[in-house]
């Protein structure tokens, strides 16, 4: 029995949802977002709220079950507060800066490195060496952020590179004589 997917997903105020078949829309003050589930399971909205339901008692059915209403509470999420990843820049020289919809990082290579962020992502610069990447799908601001960090990923010596806000790296001993 699944204890996450057994909870209904509230809507708050301003945030209406419909489904037709197996797609779930989630109208909100920040956008439109919808989820397709797969048929192992029932979407039905009523009293302002959303909820699943497996259709059988396979195992599949119960895996789907938790997915989708995780799925769906992470749409009214988005619509209403979205989602926002923290990055730090450490390191000698290294700082980043928008220009435009283009983020540019100055991370001790040959060159400059340009990311050109995605539609319905926003990335900001508040500080050199700072990063906030925010949008209304979860899966894409974590990804954005991970390709992010993946140009100069945190090392464990000296603890140089792009790390995630309050990202613990294990700084290791270095070679004694």
């Amino acid at each position: 029995m699944s204890r996450i997917g057994k909870k209904p997903v509230e809507l708050p105020s301003g945030v209406t949802a419909s489904v037709s078949g197996q797609t779930v829309e989630v109208k909100g003050p920040k956008g439109t977002r919808s989820f397709t589930a797969t048929a192992d399971v029932t979407i039905a909205v009523e009293d302002n709220a959303v909820s699943v339901s497996p259709r059988g008692s396979s195992k599949r059915a119960r895996q789907q079950w938790g997915m989708s209403r995780t799925q769906v509470a992470n749409l009214v999420t988005g619509v209403t507060t979205g989602f926002k990843k923290e990055l730090e820049i450490q390191g000698v020289g290294y700082r980043a800066q928008m220009q435009g919809n283009t983020l540019k990082l100055n991370l001790g290579l040959s060159h400059d490195v340009e990311y050109q962020a995605p539609e319905g992502i926003s990335i900001t610069a508040p500080k050199p060496t700072e990063i906030i990447v925010e949008g209304i799908d979860q899966q894409t601001v974590g990804q954005v952020a991970a390709e992010i960090r993946e140009w100069r990923k945190p090392e464990p010596y000296k603890g140089k590179g792009i790390r995630y806000k309050g990202e613990y790296i294990f700084i290791k001993e270095g070679k004694k004589k």
